[in-house]
């Protein structure tokens, strides 16, 4: 066996595809030994490449704009697709099956405070035709911190990826009133990146043909079989939570069976990025992506 170093830019599971090549045993089966791992509150999981602590790192198609538009070469390409939608929710505190974006204007809203979460939702709102300066936006920190906060009170509303607002549903606490995702449509939302030597390597085509394989099981296979799988790496999540979650997602189409990036996805996040003002030009498909090694 040979091991396989996994970084995560954030572990939720709305990145089950990446780690279904671990529960589901597909990486195993190219006889790879993965070792993953998190990277560190404010750290780009990109250095995880750039110091060889990783072969593969779940990443954003963003995080090569901001090299490019200082002139310089990214240091890794993104070669294959995780979510090809925004994967976040909405959650209020009252259960509303009327809901509109329009009453998030002058609502108290937990929001990300920066990064792709943020261009997205912005983006998301522009696509409700409803203007974000009017969103009471409340910033507290990461993840943990802003489902914390909402337990505690705070807020009429908070953006949150799966699981965090299915258990909150469980709970009692709140209730998913909105998908970001639908609102703004297919796009190049969060991807797998490696160095362009990586690529090259044998690895890198073993790795390629237990992702395929994963994407497939990620379609064809039960959500309440896929949470079995997963479940140790969510401790502290139900797994009737954990089902329903992967099960929406399921539903939603972020998953979809292809590996590539496509080209269509790639404009798609830029046009994004365009408007929240995290691009100030348009860079070829080449610069940003390539082919799964084959």
């Amino acid at each position: 066996m040979e091991k396989i170093n996994i970084q995560f830019t954030l572990f939720s599971a709305f990145y089950a595809p990446l780690i279904a090549t671990m529960s589901g045993g597909f990486l195993k089966e190219e006889r790879l030994e993965p070792d993953w791992s998190v990277a560190p509150a404010g750290v780009s999981a990109i250095a995880a490449l750039e110091d060889g602590s990783a072969h593969v790192v779940q990443s954003a198609l963003s995080q090569s704009f901001t090299p490019l538009m200082k002139g310089e070469t990214p240091t890794c390409l993104h070669f294959a697709q995780v979510n090809e939608m925004d994967g976040f929710f909405l959650t209020g505190r009252e259960q509303d099956t009327g809901f509109s974006w329009s009453k998030l204007e002058g609502a108290d809203v937990i929001l990300f405070g920066s990064g792709q979460p943020l261009a997205m939702f912005k983006y998301a709102c522009h696509k409700a035709n409803i203007e974000f300066d009017k969103i009471n936006a409340i910033h507290v920190g990461g993840a943990a911190d802003m489902d914390k906060a909402f337990r505690n009170g705070q807020g009429q509303y908070v953006q949150q990826q799966g699981p965090f607002p299915q258990q909150l549903a469980a709970d009692g606490i709140g209730h998913i009133v909105a998908q970001v995702g639908t609102q703004i449509g297919p796009c190049g939302f969060s991807s797998l990146a490696a160095t362009h030597e990586w690529l090259a390597t044998d690895m890198a085509k073993a790795f390629t043909r237990a992702y395929a394989k994963t994407r497939t099981y990620m379609n064809e296979e039960s959500a309440a079989e896929i949470a079995r799988a997963q479940k140790p790496y969510f401790p502290e999540i139900d797994q009737a939570v954990l089902t329903d979650c992967i099960a929406t997602y399921q539903q939603l189409g972020n998953w979809t069976p292809h590996v590539e990036i496509t080209r269509e996805a790639y404009e798609a996040t830029q046009d994004i990025y365009e408007f929240a003002g995290g691009l100030t030009q348009r860079f070829p498909y080449e610069q940003v992506c390539a082919e799964p090694p084959q």
